[in-house]
């Protein structure tokens, strides 16, 4: 199951170890002074993109964790032992918001990224630190601070070369089976698929992968949450282009020029910057009967190039390869 949000994860970072008070104690040396070490740095929470990561469900099955805390310092001015950092693996795109203010922390955008979200406490002074030549048996030492601690969102805005885009039961997840290695579920209802669906299509050409990911169905009102509404409208944000996949057979009896239309509406009703992309207007299912007729009367209604392609007999599906497959040199209407 594929889960790209995860609220209230509680994380704490470790406390720093208190100062030790001490004093020498050997043969020979009556007057041995104080020697309690310091205590040790409470580690910090770290967060790591990682692109081998796929989602975010590790964490809402343990929306939990925490660092090591220091160790306490010990006599003969031994510091205490610092507390292991913990390191939580992220998928890159990942975006963390504060539960409680609801404030941006950080995002994480590149793979190996490091970001430290809460720092672990400071180790206390042993006594050590407090002799002078005024007070030279101190027994004085100062304990080690909390470390930090916070309730965080973690929200997937997943980040893909290229998105599909199109009302449900256009044929995307059985598009991107065709494109890619994903294995996305395909049936003739709508709102088959439930959650994004993240394939990667070879590229012999330049040996760059190309990652395309499949948005579940958009319909008219999204962007004020019917359907799967915004939920899934965030991921379109990071996809670098788009593909809208347009239902030429009018299923449902739905126009496939008005289709184009409220996708184009919806995504700017989200987002203003989403109309600066870059896309490509793809049309399915080219082997329906009724397809020929409505493919007309989109071309002259909107007055853009399309992409002719059908899942079904597979024709255009090499076209449409090599045409993402090579962004500079393809039209992007």
């Amino acid at each position: 199951m594929f889960v790209d949000e995860v609220h209230n994860v509680r994380l704490k970072a470790g406390n720093g170890g208190n100062g030790c008070l001490s004093f020498r104690r050997e043969k020979f040396i009556p007057k041995g002074g104080p020697n309690g070490g310091d205590g040790g740095n409470g580690g910090d929470i770290i967060l790591v993109g990682d692109e081998n990561i796929n989602d975010l469900s590790v964490y809402r099955f343990t929306p939990h964790a925490k660092a090591e805390n220091g160790k306490h310092g010990m006599g003969s001015e031994m510091h205490g032992r610092n507390g292991e950092h913990c390191f939580l693996k992220v998928p890159i795109g990942t975006v963390i918001i504060d539960s409680n203010t609801k404030n941006f922390v950080t995002e994480m955008i590149q793979h190996g990224q490091e970001t430290i979200i809460l720092k672990g406490g400071i180790g206390g002074k042993g006594n050590v630190n407090f002799k002078s030549s005024t007070n030279q048996a101190p027994r004085h030492t100062t304990p080690g601070t909390p470390g930090e601690e916070g309730i965080f969102d973690f929200i997937l805005k997943t980040i893909a070369d290229v998105g599909l885009v199109g009302f449900p039961n256009a044929g995307k997840s059985t598009l991107i089976g065709m494109l890619t290695d994903a294995t996305p579920k395909a049936a003739s209802y709508p709102f088959t698929t439930l959650h994004v669906q993240i394939g990667v299509m070879a590229d012999k050409s330049s040996n760059v992968p190309l990652i395309i990911a499949d948005i579940p169905g958009i319909i008219g009102g999204a962007h004020e949450n019917r359907g799967l509404g915004l939920q899934f409208l965030k991921h379109i944000e990071r996809c670098s282009s788009l593909v809208f996949l347009i239902d030429m057979a009018g299923t449902d009896d739905r126009s496939p020029a008005d289709d184009y239309s409220i996708l184009l509406e919806e995504l700017k009703y989200h987002d203003m910057n989403m109309m600066d992309k870059k896309h490509i207007v793809v049309a399915n299912k080219m082997d329906v009967e009724s397809a020929q007729e409505n493919i007309k009367i989109f071309k002259q209604t909107h007055k853009i190039d399309v992409i002719e392609i059908s899942c079904v007999t597979g024709s255009g599906i090499d076209n449409l390869k090599n045409l993402l497959s090579q962004p500079k040199d393809a039209k992007i209407l």
